[in-house]
């Protein structure tokens, strides 16, 4: 399967990962970033937005889609498995706020991106998506470390 110039899944899975962060961002007006590493928050930025885009935007692919119906389907598994997982981890996240539960929410959209780069062999996604989970694993970890005192 081929994609035009939109990956429809990707733009879903990238919905559906948004979702529980909007909720929680309402949820949790004034919440500020503890980390004080510039360099880091600005990875993890640059990582994140570049990953939103290129879920569903084949920027620098000559051909965006699957060699096989066995790539497609664990594209879809995997992701919708990940998507899954992410989602119940943040509802265990909203009642009780762990270390060990923030690295898990920040790792799952890591894996999302590398798995989707790596099946559509969209490297410039897995480039970011690389220079994403550095990033945000480091942030998510101080800021963590932060509230816990």
């Amino acid at each position: 399967m081929k994609f035009g110039w939109i990956n429809v899944f990707g733009a879903a899975f990238v919905i559906l990962m948004l979702i529980p962060n909007i909720a929680y961002a309402f949820k949790n007006k004034g919440e500020t970033n503890h980390c004080s590493n510039r360099f880091m928050n600005i990875i993890e930025q640059i990582g994140r937005y570049a990953c939103i885009v290129l879920m569903w935007l084949p920027l620098l692919v000559w051909k965006f889609g699957f060699l096989s119906v066995l790539e497609m389907a664990l594209y879809l598994a995997g992701n919708a498995i990940l998507i899954t997982v992410y989602w119940f981890a943040f509802a265990v996240y909203m009642k009780r706020k762990t270390t060990v539960l923030a690295l898990v929410l920040a790792v799952i959209p890591s894996c999302i991106f590398l798995l989707s780069g790596v099946l559509l062999r969209h490297w410039l996604l897995v480039g970011f998506a690389v220079m994403f989970a550095v990033g945000h694993i480091f942030v998510t970890y101080k800021n963590a470390e932060y509230k816990k005192g």
